[in-house]
């Protein structure tokens, strides 16, 4: 038998153990080469957004790839430390350290080799399937088949190099050691799993200063002392404030000291203490991923939201305010579409009112307003004025961060214009939320033509803005489809934007810009999408990714285990108690990480939605946490059953 023969014959004894590595190893291969596949596309560049998408996918890659060299590295790391005793036998038999180093190199290119022409034959198999539903996800042409030639090369060479690289790393993992140090390396009985009081502390001050950080002014400084921190605190935590609540925890005689739960409860300390690092690195991982997707679904679901609340779905805002811009290609293509609308103009100039940010706008023009919206129209004397709180139920914070003062009805208001202060009295009060979007301002302040009209004359003039706004009852509140009447309006019109323009030659620049609702819903839902498409692939790799590591620590630990059971069993350790205590332990280990890294996900978001006025975001937290829940829970109940398997076998 040649040397690669006796590597292959290894790997195929050690099946089971391989298996997981292997599949996950493949499908990290499948999606970097699908991702590599799409970058270099000779059509990319041409789609609209394809250069940002090509950008977002080689990111993606990079993300990928940095993964799979920690994952692959931890894995073997495992399966050699299982494989001591392995090592320990061929040493007696006569190997030489050289050749050991010869036979792991060996066995890693080997079994790396298959994950990378397993991954791109899977990747091309998928490869049609994979560039229709990117294009069709984030809103693109299809993209035509092509042969990845560049894709395949790449891929091939930064795997090659990963395993190889890795495989040079992990020969020093065994070193030297001397026959009976590897004989009896796994064999060794544990010694009690110890925690620091300092160290653990230490933890909890790491833990306390990200919270505090993250509830500080967020800016680069705080968001990378939290991250630090976070990370910091979350290992000592595994390592050591874990270990030490289980040891207070066994100190209760009445609570533990009960059937089998002292010594399931033992059992734990010991293999949180063993597979701390692992633990971190799952929750790790899968609270980075869940972070992503819940901001990603935040922001997705704020741009439907901002959709239906939207009671305008065109407007054209006018650089150079004029109730006389002629609009008439926006009327023909809307009549032309048999759509009834109306058309309403509001002109305004921000200013400051008692140090307050606000925007001013004439009666007449708040009246046209209300009258569309079926609501009261107002009359005002020359000293009088009507203040409007534009803010709506999620910005209501913006009093603490943000110059705002709310009149009541009887207030003195004063506008600093240019000339000086102008005072007036507020005889009536408004909420308007739609203000917030129209006019970027906390509060309106409306006053008399008149008074409007001398004011202008004390602004700047790039101070005055305009807007058209078309109501469409027809098309009303919910997000269309591609085929839709609004969808296809919109195109048109955002197509023929340049025809305003030459219906109104005498302005020397251009007259404003028009925005429509759909347009503006469709542009964020694609960048939102892009992300939301990558983050899905990132994520299952990431999950199976977890459930890999958890595998491999079972199974590092199935032999000895299976010793201790083996003896219990013979005391009158039933089968039924072996399960059950099992069954708790690797749930702990399954499920643990998850809930830490839902505390830890629900401490970072909730500041980040914030700085964007995201304060619901119920619906994506629930969406994420249930997948990663319902994922995990599919490879705990598998993962469980090939365990227990293997452990009755060991029975008496």
């Amino acid at each position: 038998m040649s040397f690669p023969q006796f590597a292959f014959n290894n790997i195929r004894r050690n099946g089971r153990a391989y298996i997981a590595f292997f599949l996950s190893s493949v499908f990290m291969v499948m999606i970097f080469f699908a991702y590599a596949m799409f970058t270099y596309h000779p059509y990319v560049k041409e789609l609209p957004m394809g250069a940002t998408t090509a950008t977002g996918m080689q990111v993606a890659s990079v993300i990928v790839y940095v993964f799979a060299f920690f994952f692959v590295m931890y894995s073997i790391s495992a399966f050699l430390k299982s494989r001591n005793k392995e090592f320990g036998i061929l040493t007696i038999l006569g190997a030489e350290p050289g050749q050991i180093r010869k036979l792991i190199v060996m066995e890693n290119m080997l079994i790396g080799s298959l994950s990378i022409i397993a991954g791109i034959g899977g990747g091309m198999l998928l490869s049609k399937l994979f560039l229709m539903l990117t294009t069709r996800f984030i809103g693109m042409d299809d993209l035509p088949f092509y042969f990845p030639l560049k894709a395949i090369l790449i891929t091939v060479g930064a795997f090659l190099l990963l395993f190889f690289c890795i495989s040079l790393f992990t020969l020093f993992l065994i070193g030297n050691k001397r026959a009976l140090e590897l004989l009896t390396g796994t064999s060794k009985p544990k010694k009690e799993p110890k925690a620091s009081w300092f160290f653990s502390l230490l933890g909890l001050a790491f833990l306390t200063a990200g919270f505090v950080a993250l509830r500080s002014e967020l800016n680069g400084g705080t968001i990378l002392i939290a991250a630090v921190t976070g990370i910091a605190g979350t290992y000592f935590f595994y390592s050591q404030l874990s270990v030490l609540a289980i040891r207070l925890l066994k100190r209760n005689r009445k609570r533990v000291w009960h059937g089998t739960r002292l010594l399931g409860i033992s059992e734990m300390s010991y293999k949180i203490k063993d597979n701390a690092r692992m633990l971190f690195m799952v929750t790790v991982v899968i609270a980075i991923a869940s972070m992503s997707a819940v901001v990603i679904l935040s922001l997705d679901q704020q741009n439907r939201e901002q959709f239906t609340n939207n009671d305008f779905p065109i407007q054209y805002n006018a650089y150079e305010p004029s109730d006389r811009l002629d609009l008439t290609s926006i009327d023909s293509t809307l009549e032309a579409a048999g759509l009834d609308y109306q058309q309403v103009y509001l002109e305004y100039f921000w200013a400051d009112a008692d140090q307050s940010a606000v925007s001013v706008m004439p009666l007449s023009h708040y009246n046209r307003f209300n009258a569309i919206q079926g609501k009261k129209e107002y009359q005002l004397d020359a000293e009088s004025v009507i203040f409007v709180d534009s803010r709506n139920d999620k910005d209501q914070d913006q009093i603490k961060r943000n110059r705002f003062r709310n009149y009541a009805k009887g207030d003195t208001l004063t506008l600093i214009l240019g000339t000086g202060p102008v005072q007036a009295k507020v005889t009536a009060t408004g909420i308007e939320p739609r203000f917030a979007t129209l006019f970027y301002a906390t509060g309106v302040v409306v006053v008399p033509d008149e008074k409007y009209k001398a004011m202008t004359h004390e602004v700047k003039e790039n101070y005055i803005s305009g807007k058209y706004l078309y109501q469409i009852p027809a098309w009303g509140h919910a997000v269309p489809d591609r085929q839709s009447s609004e969808a296809m309006v919109s195109d048109q019109l955002l197509s023929s934007v340049d025809s305003i323009q030459n219906d109104n030659p005498s302005n020397d620049k251009y007259s404003g810009y028009l925005s429509t609702r759909y347009g503006d819903f469709e542009r964020y839902r694609q960048g939102t999408a892009l992300f939301t498409f990558l983050g899905v692939f990132i994520g299952l790799i990431f999950s199976i990714s977890s459930a890999s590591f958890l595998y491999f620590r079972l199974h590092t630990d199935l032999e000895a285990d299976g010793k201790m059971v083996h003896s219990l069993s013979k005391m009158g350790l039933s089968f039924q108690e072996m399960k059950r205590s099992s069954t708790i332990q690797i749930a702990v280990l399954f499920f643990f990480p998850i809930l830490i890294s839902i505390i830890e996900t629900l401490v970072v978001v909730k500041p980040f939605l914030t700085e964007f006025g995201i304060t619901n975001y119920t619906v994506p937290v629930l969406t994420v946490f249930g997948a990663f829940l319902l994922a995990q829970t599919f490879y705990f109940f598998v993962i469980r059953s090939r365990y227990i398997s293997s452990l009755r076998k060991m029975m008496v």
